[in-house]
Formats: C-alpha cells, sequence, structure tokens
C-alpha cells in the first residue's frame, strides 16, 4: 500500500504563491508517476499538473506559467509552486500518485486552498 498525504495548503490573496507538498510513503516502488488535482465546490475534479515516470510534466491550461510541478526522490516528495495565485485557483487540492501517468492508484486526502480576492 501507498500512504500520500497532502500539505501546505491554506488561506492566501491574490496574487500570493503557495507550496504544497506530497509526503508519500509505503510501497512506494509501485509509484513512477504522480500528479495534482483538485476539485472546487460543485465542479467535477480536474488535473492542475502532472510528471512522467521520465519527468515529463504536463499542465492543464490554467496552471501554465504560474504553477510549477517537480519531486524530491530522495525525500520520496512531490511538490507543486504556485505563484501568481487567483480566486479561481480555490479549491481541495489532491496528490495523485501510480504505475501509469493519469491512471493513478492512490490519492490522498487533500488540502485545502482558498484564495483571497
Amino acid at each position: 500500500q501507498v500512504q500520500l498525504v497532502e500539505s501546505g495548503g491554506g488561506l492566501v490573496q491574490a496574487g500570493g504563491s503557495l507550496r504544497l507538498s506530497c509526503a508519500a510513503s509505503g510501497s512506494i516502488s509501485s509509484i513512477n508517476a504522480m500528479g495534482w488535482y483538485r476539485q472546487a465546490p460543485g465542479k467535477e475534479r480536474e488535473l492542475v499538473a502532472a510528471m512522467s515516470s521520465r519527468d515529463s510534466t504536463y499542465y492543464a491550461d490554467s496552471a501554465k506559467g504560474r504553477f510549477t510541478i517537480s519531486r524530491d526522490n530522495a525525500k520520496n516528495t512531490l511538490y507543486l509552486q504556485m505563484n501568481s495565485l487567483k480566486p479561481e485557483d480555490t479549491a481541495m487540492y489532491y496528490c495523485a500518485g501510480g504505475t501509469v501517468i493519469f491512471e493513478y492508484d492512490y490519492w490522498g486526502q487533500g488540502t485545502q486552498v482558498t484564495v483571497s480576492s
């Protein structure tokens, strides 16, 4: 089994920055690809950013130029640096991991990001 625990969410003013972290533990050898998703109230969950086993990165149009996904393999941690935050970025952010990118087997509990105008 794999456990994913997100942290770093909070309340920030528009234009501010946050860095989310996702710490992985357990059978992490089964994780090759990871990603960040978000879900706002009343909306479907959507992809924010993803990273493949070869460190290729993918971003939603809404995240391009503002968010950066990265990982530290030595710490088994995935990050999402979010800059120039907007009120529409307000959502619960979830970390996901699995063998194949976009087909994730494991999910964290989420961390709330709230951007005030």
